[in-house]
């Protein structure tokens, strides 16, 4: 399905290189996107998994959104139930990568309080990138040596993970550009620490009900003002840009 650009400047089926224009990220900082899908009445899932509710175009544009990216961060619980795999981009993202000077695959980045992942899956085993998994100081020993034979475990807070210690190490290992997908604990508290700069919301025509999540989820509101800055549709679908408004 073609997607076409709505506002600002409105142009019918963009390609590859005209959509990652349109979401490119700023040269000159770090800088933090979120990547969402939700229903017209707010439901971040369907049936447990956020895959359900996209279609072809915003698969199309949920790849290319990786695909400049340096890192790719996720909660370890929704990378679980998404069924995340050893490579972030295909062939084609990766010879785009490596002719404008980056890795192959951006770094796999997982947060995790418990630790709790099979060191032998193969997000983790099979990496073509060594995986970087943020975790908290009660976090058990005995994983945490497990995991350190797959992944660079690095201690970021003592209860939860502190958004802002985790984006300055990744800063720090030159990972400036950080695409996150979820879920909405971990964008709820990356809103919490002010660590949003984007968000890029897929908005399926559909209605869900029921009890599935928002997009966002936190033990209290953070009002955070955003900027639209671009559209897109595809069919009934619209695809969203919105930045951080400038304090």
């Amino acid at each position: 399905m073609p997607i076409d650009r709505l506002w600002p400047e409105p142009a019918a089926d963009l390609d590859d290189e005209a959509l990652l224009a349109a979401y490119a990220f700023p040269a000159d900082r770090t800088w933090l996107r979120m990547n969402f899908i939700s229903t017209l009445d707010g439901a971040a899932t369907r049936q447990g998994r956020s895959g359900f509710l996209g279609d072809d175009a915003d698969r199309r544009v949920f790849g290319l959104l990786r695909r400049p990216a340096h890192a790719v961060l996720i909660a370890a619980g929704t990378a679980r139930a998404q069924g995340y795999r050893a490579t972030l981009v295909g062939p084609r993202s990766s010879a785009w990568r490596v002719a404008l000077g980056l890795p192959p695959q951006p770094v796999l980045v997982l947060v995790s309080r418990s630790l709790d992942l099979d060191p032998t899956a193969p997000m983790l085993s099979d990496a073509p990138v060594r995986p970087i998994v943020y975790t908290v100081e009660s976090a058990p020993q005995e994983r945490r040596a497990a995991l350190a034979n797959v992944a660079d475990v690095v201690t970021a807070g003592s209860v939860d993970v502190d958004p802002v210690r985790l984006r300055d190490d990744l800063a720090a290992r030159g990972l400036t550009r950080i695409h996150a997908e979820g879920g909405p604990r971990l964008f709820g508290s990356f809103l919490a620490a002010d660590g949003v700069d984007e968000l890029c919301l897929t908005l399926a025509p559909a209605l869900e009900g029921g009890d599935a999540p928002r997009i966002a989820h936190g033990a209290r509101g953070v009002p955070t003002d955003m900027t639209l800055t671009s559209v897109l549709r595809a069919g009934s679908e619209l695809l969203l840009r919105y930045v951080r408004s400038p304090a």
